[in-house]
């Protein structure tokens, strides 16, 4: 046979009718006979038969695939929330299409265009240029991955970023640091802003003196890590004094600065802390190893796909709901007491 197997030949072969070989496909197979099921199966496999699913889309108006949207596939967080996702989804038997933007809104926008076009069941998100409407107007069940306040009508699963900036810094405070900066990412999106209000919300409910002079913005990458803390530690930085521990808003910016405090010969942690935000795993490769944030990426990924699950099939709650998850102190080697 040289064209393609089709469920008629299968039909014929077993000697069933085509709805029987349908209902073997399906896995509907209760009221098929054991020994009927089992001619299926091996016309199938001598025929080399593959059921075609986009002619069972036509008929069902689902394509059993959705598409998990990210802005950068380079960084180590988003594994394992891809992980996550890709275990939920795979126990329904539903396709996962990654599409990593690379922080341009053009692309990103475009994706999404082609999970409406191509029909997908539905999308998780980490939005860089998107906006509510936008994402409203796709008429797609969509669950979107990150703590987002600016898009009321949809899920959200995230973590803790404010708790997490909040929990790091009394952990520094309670190893008598109190001149800490902040190295926070350029707002290619809005990563980052959250750590910044628990910085100065903690600095203000503490009487630390945490304010903007502190703090250093740059590229949300190792090498703007390195710069940040370059910038802080410089002579003509105007600072009242150089700090004695540095928060980073993700684990790349404390890499980044850890590796810049080893150029500069700057003892970490004997006269610089640096606590970053995550745990990647990198984080514990790195002398010393990195004191962090860790973030439940697994956890999201899972909770967020089940949400679109149940958006997929028409349920859930009626109003958005969010899920925020906590984060975890990993105390590591890149911390200790301040400096005399």
């Amino acid at each position: 046979m040289n064209r393609r197997p089709t469920i008629i030949d299968v039909a014929r072969q077993a000697g069933v009718s085509k709805s029987t070989v349908s209902r073997v496909i399906r896995g509907d197979g209760a009221s098929v006979r054991e020994a009927t099921r089992r001619r299926v199966e091996e016309a199938i496999a001598a025929l080399g038969y593959e059921h075609n699913a986009v002619a069972s889309s036509l008929r069902t108006e689902r394509t059993n695939t959705i598409m998990l949207a990210i802005p950068d596939i380079a960084n180590p967080f988003w594994p394992d929330v891809a992980r996550g996702v890709q275990d939920v989804m795979d126990e329904q038997g539903i396709a996962v299409v990654f599409a990593n933007s690379d922080w341009e809104g053009r692309r990103e926008k475009a994706f999404l265009r082609m999970a409406s076009r191509n029909r997908f069941d539905g999308v998780l998100i980490n939005p860089i240029a998107t906006d509510n409407d936008e994402l409203r107007a796709l008429s797609l069940p969509i669950v979107l991955i990150g703590s987002r306040e600016d898009f009321p009508d949809f899920d959200t699963v995230g973590s803790d970023s404010y708790g997490a900036a909040c929990q790091a810094l009394d952990y520094l405070a309670s190893l008598g640091h109190r001149r800490i900066g902040l190295i926070r990412g350029r707002g290619k999106s809005r990563p980052g802003y959250s750590r910044l209000r628990g910085y100065l919300d903690y600095g203000h409910e503490s009487g630390l003196p945490l304010d903007e002079s502190y703090v250093v913005q740059v590229n949300f990458d190792f090498e703007g890590g390195g710069q940040g803390l370059r910038h802080l530690l410089s002579p003509s930085a105007p600072l009242p004094q150089p700090p004695t521990a540095i928060l980073a808003a993700n684990d790349i910016l404390a890499l980044g600065a850890l590796q810049a405090a080893h150029e500069l010969d700057v003892d970490v942690p004997g006269a610089l802390s640096i606590v970053g935000m995550d745990d990647i795993f990198a984080a514990v490769t790195t002398t010393p190893p990195l004191t962090t944030m860790a973030k439940p990426k697994y956890e999201i990924g899972r909770k967020a796909a089940g949400m679109l699950l149940e958006r997929m099939e028409g349920g859930g709650q009626e109003r958005p709901q969010r899920h925020i998850l906590p984060c975890t102190l990993r105390k590591r080697g890149s911390t200790g007491p301040a400096a005399l």
